[in-house]
C-alpha cells in the first residue's frame, strides 16, 4: 500500500510533484537510453522550437490500485500508438511503442508510493509528452527533441459524483478540415482555451463543436469525445476525421457491444437529430464519462430525458462497467490491463 502521507480522500485534480520522472533525448537522429531523474525543471533555449512554433504533443493515462492490490495501467499500448501518430503529423521523431510502455512502467514503479489506495476514488495520473527542444528561428521542425513522462496523484474529477453538465454550441471551430484535430497536439488545446473560458463566463461547462465546413454535424468538445444514447438504447458516437481517437471512447464502444449487449455505432451525427437522443455524455481519461443534461444553442435549449440530476441509465452502466474493469472488479478483455511489476 501507499506510504506517502497524503489525504487521498480529499485530493483535488491538480499537480503534485512526485519523486521521479522519465526523460529521453533525441539528438543526431537517435533517442538516447533514457533515465529516471529527480529534477522536475526543464532547461531549454529561449529559441526552442516548442516555444516558437508549438511543436509538441502529449498523452494522458492513469495507474490504479485494483481490488486485489495490483498496480495497473489501462491500455497504454493505445496511448503509445496515438503519440506515434501525433509525432508523425508534427514531423517529430516517433518514440517507439515498446519504449513508451517501458517508460510508463518505470515512472509508475519509481513513484509507486504515490499510487492511491483502492477505494479512495483517487488515481495516479501519468503525463507523457514530447517537444522540440533545440533553437529554431526559421519555420521548420526541430533537430532535437525531449520525451518526458511525469506522474501526479489526483482525486476524482467530480467531487461528490458526476452531475450532468450544460454545454453550449460556440461560434468557434475546434479544428480545420484536414487539420490537426485527430492528433493530441498542444496547439489544439491552446486554441480551445478562449472558447472554454468564454463558455465558463456565460455559465456553461463546455463547448460542443460542430464541423467547421458546414456547421451541421457534431464533432467533439475541447477535451473530450461525445457519446449519445438513442431512445432504443443504441450507443452512437460521431464520426469525423477531425475527432481525436479517444482510448476511453473506443473502450466504451467495445463494452457497450460485448459486455452490455447494446448496438454500438460510430457514424456522422447531424446536429438536428441530437434533440431525439435520450442521453449524452462526454468521455475521456480524466472524468471517464461526464453526463450532459442540456445543450444550449444560442439561447435555444436541448434537454435530454435523462435530466440534470444524475447519469442516465445506459451511461451509468457504461461508466460502472468501464471503471469496474479498470479497478479489477470486472474481468477485462485480453490486453486491456497492464500490470506494473
Amino acid at each position: 500500500m501507499s506510504t506517502k502521507n497524503i489525504d487521498w480522500g480529499n485530493l483535488g485534480f491538480g499537480y503534485i510533484k512526485t519523486d521521479y520522472r522519465y526523460v529521453s533525448n533525441y539528438k543526431d537522429g537517435a533517442w538516447d537510453d533514457g533515465a529516471l531523474i529527480t529534477d522536475d525543471m526543464v532547461n531549454i533555449s529561449e529559441c526552442a522550437c516548442v516555444l516558437q512554433y508549438s511543436q509538441s504533443c502529449f498523452e494522458g493515462l492513469k495507474a490504479y490500485r485494483t481490488e486485489d492490490g495490483r498496480v495497473v495501467t489501462f491500455r497504454p499500448d493505445l496511448n503509445a500508438e496515438r503519440m506515434m501518430d501525433s509525432a508523425k503529423r508534427l514531423e517529430m521523431p516517433q518514440f517507439p511503442k515498446e519504449r513508451f510502455i517501458d517508460a510508463i512502467d518505470q515512472v509508475v514503479k519509481a513513484n509507486i508510493d504515490y499510487v492511491p489506495p483502492y477505494g479512495s476514488g483517487a488515481t495516479l495520473y501519468i503525463r507523457p509528452f514530447m517537444f522540440g527542444s533545440d533553437a529554431i528561428i526559421g519555420v521548420k521542425p526541430a533537430n532535437e527533441y525531449q520525451f518526458r513522462a511525469f506522474t501526479t496523484p489526483v482525486g476524482p474529477y467530480f467531487k461528490g459524483g458526476a452531475k450532468p453538465v450544460v454545454v453550449r454550441i460556440p461560434d468557434f471551430d475546434r479544428a480545420a478540415p484536414h487539420g490537426t484535430g485527430n492528433i493530441k497536439a498542444g496547439l489544439n488545446y491552446a486554441m480551445s482555451l478562449h472558447p472554454i473560458m468564454e463558455a465558463h463566463r456565460e455559465g456553461f461547462n463546455e463547448n460542443m463543436y460542430l464541423d467547421p465546413a458546414t456547421r451541421t454535424k457534431v464533432e467533439e468538445t475541447g477535451g473530450a469525445n461525445i457519446i449519445f444514447i438513442t431512445k432504443d438504447n443504441e450507443v452512437v458516437t460521431p464520426l469525423s476525421d477531425s475527432i481525436l481517437p479517444s482510448v476511453t471512447r473506443r473502450s466504451i464502444m467495445y463494452i457497450a457491444e460485448h459486455y452490455l449487449g447494446l448496438k454500438a455505432t460510430q457514424r456522422v451525427v447531424r446536429f438536428d437529430e441530437v434533440k431525439d437522443f435520450a442521453e449524452c455524455g462526454l468521455c475521456g481519461t480524466a472524468a471517464v464519462i461526464s453526463p450532459v443534461g442540456k445543450i444550449n444553442d444560442h439561447g435555444k435549449e436541448i434537454c435530454f430525458p435523462s435530466g440534470m440530476e444524475k447519469m442516465g441509465p445506459v451511461i451509468q452502466k457504461l461508466y460502472d462497467t468501464l471503471t469496474g474493469i479498470q479497478m479489477g472488479r470486472i474481468e477485462a478483455p485480453e490486453g486491456w490491463i497492464h500490470e506494473i511489476k
